[in-house]
């Protein structure tokens, strides 16, 4: 077992953080946004790590680095598809129902943050390449990302306390 896998279980297993708490340390212990969030929620979805890992894997940094939707509203909306999400493509009422949750959850984030969209959030003028950033000090103390990732997790939180489960 490596440092950071010893890590992330020592994160699971402490009863005394919440989800935001949670969230939070996974960011700051190296996975990005999306991962954080969804990787938070993991056993609520029934997912297990690798699988909520490598689902999420491709949203951080706003899409790829791509600076669109912020990784941690994709966490977000993944939890929340995995949790209440419509399977059948027929249902329109459900699906309907959903999207409405969505946007709203997005509102939620949006009034709270100001935007949804990464680039915004950090005040950057579009994509900064495939690479990821090296998780240094000086990153954390400029980039808000572990603030947005625990906000969503709060969100997801308080979704599942509303709907009992």
């Amino acid at each position: 077992m490596d440092a950071q896998e010893t890590n992330t279980r020592a994160i699971f297993y402490n009863k005394i953080m919440d989800k935001k708490e949670q969230a939070a340390a996974l960011f700051k212990s190296g996975y990005n946004c999306a991962q954080s969030v969804l990787l938070a929620f993991k056993d609520e979805l029934n997912l297990n790590e690798e699988e909520a890992l490598k689902l999420a894997s491709s949203f951080g940094g706003g899409m790829g680095r791509l600076r669109e939707v912020c990784g941690a509203v994709s966490g977000l909306f993944m939890a929340a598809g995995l949790k209440y999400g419509p399977a059948d493509p027929k249902d329109h009422a459900a699906k309907t129902a959903h999207y409405a949750l969505i946007q709203e959850l997005a509102e939620k984030f949006k009034k709270e943050n100001g935007s949804i969209i990464c680039r915004e959030l950090l005040g950057l003028s579009g994509p900064q390449g495939p690479e990821p950033e090296k998780r240094t000090p000086q990153y954390y103390k400029v980039r808000p990302c572990a603030e947005k990732v625990a906000f969503a997790a709060g969100l997801m939180e308080e979704l599942l306390k509303q709907r009992g489960n």
